[in-house]
């Protein structure tokens, strides 16, 4: 028995355990029913891409994240300019549009346009009427060639860096980490009184 000033034991073991059992025997079923829902969207998209429309590359948002890189909602004007698309045209073509994002970076702006020229000169426009093609859209040769993609359009790709090994000179392994911030240190909290001395003793100099 239990000792001391505790609650008595009341396990209660008698639940109905066997109603809390959650099975999942419809699993081979639905996966056979999205596979038939993809067939059939791939069907009504046709001859668009399954995946959606064109998104541009992006960083992740706060410091934690913001290296990492996703594909974002959509194409700022600035790069729709830059890449010779008309804002207006772009959401026909499967390209996603996003008019309240800006390019914060040139480096950012110049890769997403990369990425808009690219799938521009890969692009099949169907003609609105087949026996007259205009400017731009596809021949009847380049028609029977066209097949539909199934995957993401123009998948982003990580890359990881390379190491670049270099070896030390005699004057990197002399010096030290430790003074040389230090001397900064001593540098940046001097500026102030070494910028007054040096007026004062130009004053003097005039005076004199």
């Amino acid at each position: 028995m239990v000792r001391h000033n505790n609650v008595v034991p009341n396990q209660h073991f008698r639940k109905k355990w066997q109603t809390n059992v959650r099975t999942w025997f419809n699993q081979p079923a639905r996966k056979l029913r999205r596979r038939q829902a993809r067939a059939e969207k791939a069907k009504t998209v046709f001859p668009r891409p399954t995946a959606g429309p064109l998104r541009p590359i992006v960083h992740s948002q706060t410091v934690k994240y913001n290296r990492k890189k996703r594909t974002g909602r959509g194409f700022t004007l600035e790069e729709l300019k830059e890449a010779g698309i008309s804002a207006k045209l772009a959401p026909t073509v499967g390209i996603a549009v996003d008019h309240r994002r800006r390019n914060r970076s040139l480096e950012g702006l110049q890769e997403n346009v990369a990425r808009l020229k690219a799938y521009k000169a890969n692009l099949v426009l169907f003609p609105r009427r087949a026996g007259k093609p205009r400017a731009g859209e596809a021949s009847a040769e380049e028609l029977a060639a066209v097949a539909q993609l199934t995957g993401p359009v123009l998948p982003l790709t990580h890359t990881k860096p390379k190491l670049e090994l270099v070896k030390l000179t005699a004057e990197q392994k002399a010096a030290t980490a430790y003074a040389t911030l230090r001397l900064e240190r001593m540098n940046v909290r001097m500026a102030g009184v070494r910028a007054k001395r040096a007026a004062e003793a130009a004053a003097a100099e005039k005076d004199a």
